[in-house]
């Protein structure tokens, strides 16, 4: 079963939580994070120093890190944070869209995701993973959330609804782009036992949702830190299942691979059924089944039966099927984690934006995809396995900064 364990967490200034609150680093490139450094307040200031170094500089250099550390500091002495008086666990609640999704923060153990019960779908990249690592030694602190799932326990939902309705928010806000963050904080004994002892016997396991460079960085801190038993746990917000929902993650192709539009349709058409769409843009409607952007005409293609195995958890995978008999067969493009030659596109830009890149003549041909199942996603964890690159895309997201984990 889970390990789980509050904290004595480095909290927001609530009156001054929404000017702190900042995206996930990796959501934002240099440039979009730079128009954030008047803001002095901003938690870009820690987790994309970068903003307060001249620009062109080397993003991982020792400078960066320091800079990083020093910022922090900064906060604390100012004020824009502090530490809390006592270990607590929160609950993170975000309205997106009227759709409302609550998930536990707390910091879940790293000998679990060692020993596998906190499940991986994605691989890492070991240049992402020691960016993170150097930013975790640089301040002694973790500042990225972890995204885990896991499948509904009826005591845990009961639970999390008694402490919403009795208790008034830590943190309230609605940010620029219209997601509404409440933070409730839980650090009376009984409660926070009561939550220790559901995850310790009702949750044989969590499933990263997102954050895996996060976890990985994590598990080699700890390593570094084996007699710092506060270092030997990591940073988490952990969702019910029933809660989630997975956008699509689509694929945009800078070539052809030395096809005309013409000779790109005719190879395509031996795997799938070709037809020209009935709206613009178009939104896959079912599994097996994509949008094509090409020549400013959106077609409706489908996997023919038999092209893929659809017994194996893996290969029946719609963005696994695109790279098995687009990506791969007609394109040349072997290793999506490497191949400058493809892009991917969270579905929270919208389609419009595959347009876009096309239209402006920056790629040849865009791809739209029926989103991953959270079903699909725990089968394939359970399996072993991982998912191609940048298969989900989980929509909203938490923010850094309203709760930080200092392990030394």
């Amino acid at each position: 079963m889970i390990q789980i364990r509050p904290l004595k967490a480095l909290l927001a200034n609530p009156a001054l939580s929404s000017q702190i609150a900042a995206l996930p680093y990796d959501v934002c490139n240099v440039a979009e994070a730079r128009a954030y450094a008047p803001q002095d307040a901003h938690f870009y200031h820690i987790t994309r120093s970068e903003i307060d170094m001249p620009e062109g500089v080397d993003v991982h250099s020792p400078e960066v890190y320091q800079k990083a550390k020093e910022n922090l500091n900064r906060f604390i002495q100012n004020g824009n944070l502090s530490f809390d008086n006592e270990p607590a666990y929160f609950l993170y609640r975000l309205i997106m869209d009227g759709r409302s999704q609550t998930g536990l923060l707390c910091v879940s153990s790293v000998a679990d995701y060692n020993e596998g019960k906190i499940k991986k779908h994605e691989f890492t990249r070991p240049e992402k993973e020691q960016d993170r690592i150097d930013h975790m030694l640089a301040l002694g602190a973790q500042t990225g959330i972890v995204f885990l799932a896991y499948k509904d326990v009826p005591a845990m939902n009961q639970l999390v609804t008694n402490e919403k309705d009795n208790q008034a928010a830590y943190f309230d806000f609605t940010a620029e782009d219209g997601v509404q963050h409440t933070v409730w904080r839980i650090a009376h004994p009984e409660q926070v036992a009561a939550i220790t002892q559901i995850f310790a016997t009702q949750v044989p396991a969590t499933y990263i949702a997102d954050g895996h460079h996060r976890a990985a960085s994590a598990a080699r801190v700890a390593a570094m830190h084996a007699g710092n038993d506060a270092a030997q746990f990591f940073l988490t917000c952990i969702f019910p299942e029933s809660e989630l929902k997975i956008l699509d993650y689509n694929r945009v192709v800078k070539d052809l691979n030395g096809n005309t539009a013409e000779s790109f349709l005719e190879k395509l058409a031996i795997d799938f059924e070709i037809t020209p769409a009935t709206t613009s843009p178009y939104r896959p409607e079912k599994p097996n089944e994509f949008g094509m952007y090409l020549q400013q005409q959106w077609y409706k293609i489908n996997a023919k039966p038999g092209t893929f195995d659809a017994g194996d958890p893996i290969q029946k995978l719609d963005v696994q099927i695109l790279q098995n008999l687009v990506l791969s067969k007609v394109l040349d493009i072997h290793d999506p984690r490497t191949d400058a030659r493809v892009e991917f596109v969270g579905g929270i830009r919208g389609l419009k934006e595959l347009e876009k890149r096309v239209d402006s003549g920056e790629m040849a041909a865009a791809f739209s995809c029926f989103p991953v199942s959270l079903q699909q996603l725990f089968a394939v964890a359970d399996s072993g396995k991982v998912m191609p690159p940048k298969s989900t895309w989980f929509e909203p997201k938490t923010r850094d900064g309203l709760v930080t984990y200092v392990f030394e």
